[in-house]
């Protein structure tokens, strides 16, 4: 069984990229998260970071769709 809830150091693996990154994430709201015991101790539930990751798979496609639109 895989833990329900992420450090921000498994954000930071899963996605590929630096801690700065996957604390804006969470600071900016895009990845929901909840704050944990002392300052600075972040997680982000499973089901929340494989949800940011379709939200981006979404964006990406509307994208290609508006580029292919405009190459029309």
């Amino acid at each position: 069984m895989s833990p329900r809830f992420l450090t921000l150091d498994d954000v930071q693996e899963a996605l590929n990229i630096s801690s700065q990154q996957a604390y804006a994430l969470v600071r900016s709201g895009d990845l929901p998260a909840i704050q944990v015991g002392g300052r600075g101790v972040w997680r982000v539930e499973a089901t929340e970071l494989e949800g940011y990751i379709e939200r981006q798979y979404e964006a990406s496609r509307r994208r290609a769709a508006q580029a292919r639109g405009a190459d029309a």
